[in-house]
């Protein structure tokens, strides 16, 4: 416990990032928190940004809200994974959010959803509800780069995202659009709107719409590599 402490800078490497990672594995979300001196939320509700906040001190992030990788030196974003007692993802993981307007000759190679999703540091994390925020423990990170099925399935469904948005069906995609990548809104409230294009390229005002991955594909990424019982 007492060899552990907070990077303070961000890491020069890799496999420097990923040695304070797996440093942290099996710590308590609470023990951690003391050591930076971090208060507790009693849940996540009105704080769900909050693991992330505490793996960044932890691990040096650098990029804070700006829209580049939380590595921005190493391109390595971190991702931090609610699972059950099983090692299954608990819900859809945020990537980013989605351009509605100005999508004219966007292409995947040069896309916000493929930066983010080029290097990853996942952390799993407890997430089961009867565990009190501060019990839950931090599980082994896994350093991760799409192979090309992955990349695959998640160009094509962007791909058909992006058509749609384009086409002012904005409004129309839900949640089931997408094998592996949804679009959903994502704002604070239902007030806060912003431009998009509608049906005969009007502009019109809709809630901001994010990039998620589904829960089958991060579920399957993590049982790949982690060889989870039960699959």
């Amino acid at each position: 416990m007492l060899t552990l402490s907070p990077f303070t800078s961000p890491p020069e490497s890799e496999a420097q990032l990923l040695a304070q990672a797996q440093r942290l594995a099996g710590y308590s979300l609470g023990e951690l928190a003391a050591l930076v001196r971090l208060p507790v939320p009693r849940d996540l509700k009105r704080d769900k940004g909050w693991i992330g906040v505490l793996l960044e001190l932890w691990l040096g992030a650098s990029a804070g809200s700006k829209p580049e990788q939380d590595f921005a030196a190493l391109g390595v974003e971190l991702k931090t994974i609610p699972v059950d007692n099983q090692g299954r993802p608990l819900e859809t993981t945020f990537v980013c959010v989605a351009p509605l307007t100005g999508n004219s000759g966007v292409v995947w190679e040069t896309s916000h959803v493929r930066h983010k999703l080029k290097r990853v540091l996942w952390i799993p994390i407890e997430g089961s509800r009867g565990i009190p925020v501060a019990d839950r423990r931090v599980g082994s990170p896994l350093l991760w780069s799409p192979n090309e099925e992955e990349e695959q399935q998640l160009r094509q469904d962007w791909e058909e995202l992006m058509d749609l948005i384009v086409l002012g069906q904005v409004t129309r995609i839900t949640a089931r659009h997408g094998e592996v990548l949804q679009l959903r809104p994502k704002a604070a409230n239902s007030k806060a709107l912003t431009e998009a294009i509608g049906e005969h390229g009007e502009p019109i005002l809709t809630l901001p719409r994010g990039f998620y991955l589904k829960k089958n594909f991060t579920s399957a990424l993590l049982a790949r590599h982690f060889l989870l019982s039960g699959y």
